[in-house]
């Protein structure tokens, strides 16, 4: 067990003769691993989600905790990441708006290459080392996006807001505003106070 904390700061590597720039807590340096197939090597990390996973009302916001148990295994094209972890998700119900905090279990796993694919389209459907630092991030960000319901609700049962008032129906189930009243009389329902009688006319 290798147990690995922040790779902060930058760090340089030429793929390809060209340069990159890769940081990140969630880099890893698979030097020691080599690219001899059936080599392996298992790692606890410990670091901060460095952007926000998921979307503007609900996802896994920037800094929030992450422990990863991670195994890396060497293959003949590339080296195998498989883990698993369990992040928390926050944000608003679509239907009432109140706060929504969740748990959730991923399971990872992704082949990243040893080169770069030449074809332009089959490298934006790949990952891959650079030199031999592997990214993490892209991975956990698609899985966690993957896994999050477009429509989070604090209930599955959740009534909403009252359309009229905006009051949280869940609070109030015999919530009523009255009547509804006829939209044909409502012009002269306008012009009489609630509390008034109207008396016959005087002979």
């Amino acid at each position: 067990m290798i147990d690995a904390g922040l790779f902060a700061g930058h760090v340089l590597c030429t793929v390809d003769e060209w340069m990159s720039v890769q940081t990140g807590p969630l880099v890893i340096d698979t030097h020691e691993l080599g690219r001899r197939p059936g080599n392996e090597r298992t790692y606890h990390l410990s670091a901060e989600v460095p952007t926000q996973w998921g979307y503007d009302v609900y996802g896994v916001p920037a800094g929030s905790p992450i422990d990863l148990e991670l195994r890396l295994e060497a293959l003949v094209d590339g080296i195998l990441a498989s883990g698993s972890t369990t992040v928390t998700a926050v944000g608003e119900c679509v239907r009432c708006l109140v706060p929504v905090e969740d748990e959730i279990d991923l399971d990872v796993q992704e082949l990243y290459l040893f080169d770069r694919p030449s074809d332009e389209e089959e490298a934006e459907e790949t990952q891959w080392l650079e030199g031999d630092l592997l990214d993490l991030e892209p991975t956990l960000r698609d899985a966690v996006v993957f896994a999050l319901p477009h429509h989070p609700l604090c209930d599955p049962e959740c009534p909403g807001l009252c359309p009229e008032c905006g009051t949280r129906l869940a609070d109030d189930p015999d919530h009523t505003h009255g009547e509804e009243v006829d939209p044909r009389w409502s012009a002269l329902t306008s012009l009489i106070e609630p509390d008034s009688v109207i008396e016959p006319p005087k002979e």
